[in-house]
């Protein structure tokens, strides 16, 4: 049975999904170094932010297949590490979205009418009520900085409450930010003009301190900012300097270069900061959501399916892996057999996207021909993960096309792989029930659907040859499934293609290449 460490406190029913599919062991105090001690007995890791997955862990999983984040942001994953191993990093992107989004309005709220502060004042028995005026946000100007799930629900919640908006998001359509009521604009505008600026970013080496003295000597003293994104986006001592000396109006932070947040200048400002230890996910529902996501995502890949939300196999986000189920198949399949075709050093594979599938997003068919391809000489070692990295590894070119004038089916599939042997193409489709068919070998059009033991051979279309092939067969004991001959000329070269029940015995694709006629045989397991 699978075995799955839990490093971080997660909800319960997180672990009941995990349980029906493998023994699942919670440790939540084990050290750095004895996390590496640990590892090398696990098949999946399950963590929240607390734990540290350094290259050195996972360097030390030699079972590991999965690491699941029950949370958004994966910063304390070493992710290229994990991906030049193989194993799949996954998260739970709208898991804690409403919780993350109502806690930065809440932060918002708290700051425009001090609340904190006031709260405070009435606990020590005063009545301050001049000391606290605050500032409406109705018909001010908020700054989103970052428009995915998050920023989204926070524009859509702000833009009811009257507010106007600014976005900033460079992967996001001026459609999509009309649609949520923003205007999208560059940054500088949204530093100069924003009453609040509020920050959905991951911290990347582009987004660190983002908001440092330069940029906050840009803004208005009237500006408030508000962080539930990630730590050391925004500069610390630089905004903690800009509140005391009236720079901005004030500050609202969540989340810490370094948590638990330890000596810093931030807890020694007295007023227009407020300070909450990383509370954006704290929900009762958002902890549920999250737990369950992911470990039904850990659940299915070690059942060996998909996981929806993959964070290191591009292109592979949950719409697509639905739509693209049965074309990332059949890509695998032809890759597998094309590889299989071409034997040896592959130095080139040109992808072909036919009919309608050129409609379609290339990238997640373009890794599974890649897998497919890699298969026979790697096994289990390649997969969607690190399927681009070992083939740029090997030097493997890949040539991606579109044609769309290719009518025959609704939308096929061309791979043509080129090596030290030669080259060899394969072209597959789908039928109306999505049932595989490989419809051409090396230029021989044949219908075939794909079979574990198949056996192809080039042959002169000549009387007797196939009568040959099916005794000398049956003189083994091999059972052929189903035949097909395909070829473009009467007595010319043809091509058969024999789905067979069994491996063939050894010794037989020796004896078939003696048949006359014959001028290649392959055996093709898939």
């Amino acid at each position: 049975m699978a075995k799955v460490l839990v490093s971080d406190s997660v909800d319960q029913a997180g672990i009941d999904i995990l349980s029906q599919v493998a023994q699942v062991d919670i440790n939540t105090k084990l050290s750095p170094e004895e996390l590496i001690q640990a590892i090398p007995d696990y098949d999946a890791l399950m963590i929240r932010s607390g734990t540290q997955v350094t290259s050195d862990v996972i360097e030390a999983g030699n079972q590991l297949k999965i690491i699941g984040r029950a949370g958004v942001g994966v910063d304390n994953i070493d992710v290229e590490a994990a991906t030049r191993r193989g194993i799949m990093v996954v998260n739970s992107p709208e898991g804690n979205t409403i919780a993350a989004a109502e806690h930065t309005l809440a932060m918002m709220l708290s700051l425009s009418r001090h609340i904190p502060e006031a709260n405070q004042s009435v606990k020590e028995k005063k009545w301050e009520r001049k000391q606290f005026i605050g500032s409406e946000v109705y018909q001010k100007t908020l700054g989103i900085v970052g428009l995915g799930k998050i920023g989204s629900h926070v524009a859509t919640v702000a833009r009811s409450m009257g507010m106007k908006l600014l976005a900033y998001d460079p992967f996001i359509s001026a459609e999509r930010a009309e649609q949520l009521g923003c205007r999208l604009v560059d940054l500088d505008i949204i530093f100069t003009e924003a009453d609040y600026i509020t920050l959905h970013i991951p911290r990347t080496p582009e987004t660190e301190n983002l908001i440092n003295a330069e940029t906050l000597a840009k803004m208005k003293p009237t500006t408030r900012i508000i962080n539930c994104s990630r730590g050391g986006v925004i500069d610390e001592e630089a905004i903690a300097e800009a509140v005391e000396k009236g720079t901005i109006a004030g500050a609202a932070l969540d989340v810490f270069s370094e948590e638990p947040l330890g000596e810093s200048r931030l807890r020694e400002v007295g007023s227009n900061i407020v300070l909450t230890p990383h509370l954006g996910a704290s929900t009762e529902e958002a902890q549920t959501n999250v737990a369950v996501d992911v470990a039904e995502q850990i659940r299915d890949v070690l059942l060996g399916l998909p996981a929806r939300s993959a964070v290191n196999i591009p292109g592979l986000n949950p719409e697509v892996v639905e739509k693209l189920r049965p074309f990332l198949q059949l890509a695998e399949t032809l890759g597998n057999l094309v590889g299989q075709l071409a034997g040896g050093r592959i130095d080139q594979l040109n992808v072909r996207l036919q009919g309608e599938l050129t409609d379609s997003q290339s990238q997640p068919i373009v890794i599974a021909a890649l897998k497919g391809l890699l298969s026979p000489a790697l096994q289990e070692r390649v997969n969607y993960v690190n399927a681009s990295i070992e083939a740029k590894e090997r030097g493997i070119r890949v040539i991606e096309t579109k044609d769309a004038s290719v009518h025959d089916y609704s939308g096929s599939l061309r791979l043509e792989a080129t090596g030290a042997l030669g080259e060899h193409s394969v072209s597959g489709a789908l039928l109306s029930d999505q049932e595989m068919r490989i419809t051409n070998v090396d230029g021989f059009p044949i219908n075939v659907p794909p079979n574990n033991y198949m056996l192809f051979t080039l042959h002169r279309d000549m009387p007797g040859v196939i009568g040959k092939i099916g005794s000398l067969l049956g003189g083994f004991n091999v059972n052929i499934a189903s035949m097909q001959v395909g070829r473009k000329i009467v007595r010319g070269d043809a091509v058969m293609v024999l789905s067979i029940d069994d491996p063939l015995p050894e010794g037989v694709l020796e004896e078939i290449t003696k048949v006359t006629g014959i001028r290649d045989a392959y055996i093709i397991k898939l």
